[in-house]
């Protein structure tokens, strides 16, 4: 596994990215306002991500649970070689499946994604491009 970073599920995007460019004093390197997105990187390396917190209780089943205190608010992100063998291995661990591996184009080009939750409940996210 490589890139292991924090992905901070926001509620108010706008906002969060207003105040992380000024708490970090950098500018990010990538801001999708439509996607609820934006990343800002350390010596190249992914530092930290924001993320629209809807998208993505969309996408694990937590869309319908109340925002404050049920949905997800921090992720873990772990980049991978192959997402499946990853998710299958960590499910051996003792991990469940939130989502299954599958391609989202509309992330970016060439990725594929696996959720899970670690034996604690953490938001995991494994990801090739």
């Amino acid at each position: 596994m490589d890139a292991l970073y924090p992905r901070l599920l926001v509620r108010d995007f706008p906002a969060s990215v207003a105040f992380y460019r000024a708490a970090l004093g950098l500018e990010p390197v990538k801001v999708l306002t439509e996607a609820a997105y934006a990343n800002w990187d350390i010596d190249g390396q992914a530092g930290l991500v924001l993320f629209g917190r809807d998208r993505v209780a969309e996408v694990v089943g937590t869309s319908g649970l109340p925002a404050a205190g049920a949905q997800d608010a921090v992720m873990l992100v772990m980049r991978v070689d192959d997402v499946d063998g990853e998710a299958d291995r960590l499910v051996g661990l003792g991990a469940t499946v939130a989502a299954p591996p599958q391609d989202r184009p509309a992330w970016g080009p060439g990725l594929r994604t696996a959720h899970l939750r670690d034996p604690e409940g953490n938001l995991i996210e494994l990801q090739s491009y």
